[in-house]
C-alpha cells in the first residue's frame, strides 16, 4: 500500500476522534522522522528517545488543534523542539540557582552531607505513593514502567524482553505514562 498525503490526512482525522489505529499508523509513519531530527540536535539516544515520546503523546493530545495547512511533520518536529527546549530551559534552571553570601557561607558550614532520617523517610513515602499509583495501572502498563524507570532498560532491550515490536512498547509506554499522571493527578485532588 502506498501512503501518501490522502492517507496520512484520513489518519489525523480518524485520530482527531480518538482512533488508536490511526494514533498509531501516525506514530509508526513519523517516529523515524522526529527521532532522526532530534537525535542530530541532542546528540543523546536517551534524551532523544524521552523528547520523542514526550512530543507524540503532547501531539495526540493536542491533534483537535493540528491545522491541516501547514505539514504533519513540520507541526510534529516544531512541537518536538519545544519539548527540547523546555527540557533544556529545566537543566538549566536546576544547575543555577541564586543564593546570597549568607547562604553561601551556611552551605559551607555543613557538617554531614548525608540524608537525614526525615529525608529518608519522605523519599520513602513519595516512592511508596509512586508505587500505589502505579498499581492502580492494569498490568501490562505497570510492567512497562517498571522496565523503563526501576530497572531502567531501554526501549529496545523492554521489546525484547516482552517479545513486542518496539512501536508497540513505545505506545503502551506512552499510555502508561498519560494515565499514571492522570492517577497522580486526581490523587493530589482528593487530598
Amino acid at each position: 500500500m502506498e501512503i501518501n498525503s490522502q492517507l496520512i490526512q484520513s489518519n489525523i482525522e480518524k485520530a482527531k476522534k480518538g482512533d488508536q489505529v490511526a494514533f498509531t499508523f501516525l506514530l509508526d509513519f513519523f517516529w523515524n522522522e522526529v527521532y532522526g531530527f532530534m537525535l542530530k540536535r541532542t546528540q543523546n539516544e536517551t534524551d532523544t528517545e524521552d523528547i520523542v515520546i514526550e512530543t507524540f503523546a503532547k501531539a495526540f493530545d493536542r491533534i483537535a488543534t493540528y491545522n491541516p495547512e501547514y505539514a504533519f511533520n513540520t507541526w510534529l518536529i516544531a512541537i518536538a523542539k519545544n519539548v527540547h527546549i523546555d527540557i533544556l530551559r529545566k537543566k538549566k534552571s536546576s544547575l543555577f540557582i541564586e543564593i546570597t553570601d549568607e547562604q553561601n557561607q551556611q552551605a559551607y558550614n555543613i557538617a554531614d552531607s548525608s540524608p537525614s532520617a526525615e529525608d529518608e523517610l519522605i523519599k520513602e513515602q513519595n516512592l511508596s505513593s509512586l508505587l500505589e499509583c502505579i498499581k492502580q495501572l492494569k498490568s501490562h502498563y505497570q510492567e512497562v514502567i517498571q522496565l523503563r524507570y526501576f530497572q531502567e532498560l531501554s526501549y529496545q532491550e523492554i521489546a525484547e524482553q516482552l517479545n513486542e515490536p518496539l512501536n508497540n512498547v513505545k505506545i503502551k509506554l506512552l499510555r502508561a505514562k498519560k494515565l499514571l499522571a492522570d492517577i497522580i493527578r486526581n490523587g493530589k485532588k482528593k487530598k
